[in-house]
């Protein structure tokens, strides 16, 4: 693995439910984050620096306070789903989270460990990141992998209604399946709900990679890093009925699979936005 790894930054606390519309509305103002920021934004001063640090994991802000379109669409008073009522905008949350990479562990489970250790520990986590970078701090990696479970996991003091608890467990991406022998908890990445992913986000996460062009193999949209069949967990055969379902709707996209090559083609230039647009129109 060639690409810098980064983790830590959020002073271990995960995403509360509200904190990313809270960020967008602060930074909206061109504020900058400083040390009585958490007067206006309602929260401890320890949390400020970790809510400026998810605007950034999740893409929605960079270092300048520029915000990202697609988030002036969503989180907007007058925005698509500013309060995330759509289990939609949690995937596009989830897609934007992993492709970004600004948070390391959301792209390398997603992306690889899973698949190198379908059942996995902490701790197995922790000496697989220090098996590619023997310099990373096992400490701040099991912070992080702490912070991953309260992410997506359910723990039993947890409910949907609790401002505590994480923010892409409706997802059901994540599953603690018991212990090993050495009585360490023992986590499974896996996507029940593929079905349940609007073919609209699909698209939308195909069309914002800038390394795609017109033609796009199945195998990168299945493989790639910022490929939507390892950041959704998607079978093969399951990805392979969200692009004819694309293609079932847009009439400018087609599906190969004749002659043992599959790919998706585009006929035109399509914007990722106006996608998503028509979709929370509805």
């Amino acid at each position: 693995m060639t690409d810098k790894m980064t983790f830590s930054g959020h002073d271990t606390f995960h995403c509360r439910l509200f904190w990313l519309k809270k960020g967008f509305d602060y930074v909206s103002t061109r504020e900058r984050f400083k040390d009585d920021s958490g007067v206006t934004l309602g929260v401890g001063r320890n949390m400020v620096n970790s809510i400026r640090f998810w605007l950034k994991a999740f893409g929605i802000s960079n270092e300048q306070n520029d915000i990202n379109p697609l988030f002036k669409k969503l989180f907007s008073n007058n925005g698509w789903d500013p309060y995330l009522e759509n289990e939609a905008t949690l995937y596009l949350l989830h897609y934007k989270l992993c492709a970004e990479n600004h948070a390391t562990i959301y792209n390398l489970i997603f992306r690889e460990f899973r698949k190198v250790k379908p059942e996995f520990s902490r701790e197995q986590f922790v000496a697989y990141v220090r098996s590619l970078d023997s310099s990373q701090n096992t400490k701040i990696l099991e912070k992080d992998f702490s912070v991953f479970t309260r992410t997506y996991g359910v723990g039993k003091e947890k409910n949907k209604e609790d401002n505590y608890s994480g923010l892409m467990t409706e997802l059901s991406f994540l599953r603690e399946i018991g212990l090993n022998q050495q009585k360490q908890k023992l986590y499974r990445v896996e996507n029940p709900a593929q079905d349940n992913i609007p073919w609209e986000v699909i698209l939308y996460a195909i069309l914002s990679n800038p390394n795609y062009g017109d033609s796009i193999s199945f195998n990168s949209l299945y493989s790639d890093k910022r490929g939507v069949g390892n950041i959704f967990c998607f079978d093969k055969d399951k990805l392979e009925d969200k692009l004819v379902e694309i293609t079932e709707n847009r009439n400018d996209i087609t599906y190969n699979s004749e002659a043992g090559i599959k790919e998706l083609q585009l006929k035109k230039r399509i914007s990722p936005l106006e996608i998503l647009n028509v979709f929370y129109e509805k």
